[in-house]
């Protein structure tokens, strides 16, 4: 007769199962989703489900223990931070971007988005140096920027922000960025 699992040890093999699953189908490595659990239980901030998807994703993941998954959130943090760019240069060539006031804060989120990529490079930057303090501060700097964007886009009027889901990816990047760091200190 086969006793029925206590509902610890189900538990227990249905989130092995579950892990067993991720990695075999390319999504995520054993490291990415304990990293990003580590992270997520350790700081509220850290949405684990974004943690592993996007971690996950990066080329260099299945590879990196938690200072190269460090590492590939900043990195993470500068493309983002490049395809605000890229999004509010084709908002500006459409000529539609909702008269002069709008366009120039448009104009300014280019370079504010331009400024947050190159604080995510320097944040990896200083990661891969070992100074994690510098790096999760210049993780940091890239979340203050895109935040300034949404300032000079709320006083200009244009509500909702054609680039919100950029602004919130970088708090959300920059936040798994700072907690995997704190792991590695």
């Amino acid at each position: 007769m086969v006793r029925p699992l206590q509902p610890a040890a189900r538990r227990l093999l249905l989130a092995a199962a579950a892990l067993m699953i991720c990695c075999l189908a390319g999504r995520a490595s054993a490291t990415v989703v304990t990293t990003c659990r580590a992270a997520a239980d350790s700081d509220p901030r850290v949405d684990y489900g974004f943690c592993v998807a996007e971690l996950g994703m990066h080329r260099e993941s299945p590879d990196a223990d938690a200072w190269g998954l460090a590492k590939v959130a900043a990195l993470t943090g500068v493309n983002n931070a490049d395809d605000a760019v890229y999004d509010i240069k084709a908002l500006l060539a459409d000529n539609k971007p909702g008269g002069p006031a709008p366009r120039a804060a448009l104009e300014q989120c280019a370079k504010l988005y331009d400024s947050a990529g190159l604080a995510f490079a320097e944040a990896e930057d200083e990661i891969n140096n070992r100074r994690y303090a510098a790096g999760k501060a210049k993780a940091a700097e890239g979340v203050s920027l895109a935040r300034q964007c949404d300032d000079a886009l709320a006083k200009a009027g244009a509500v909702p922000s054609p680039v919100a889901q950029r602004s919130s990816y970088a708090v959300k990047i920059a936040d798994v960025c700072t907690a995997i760091t704190n792991l590695i200190m």
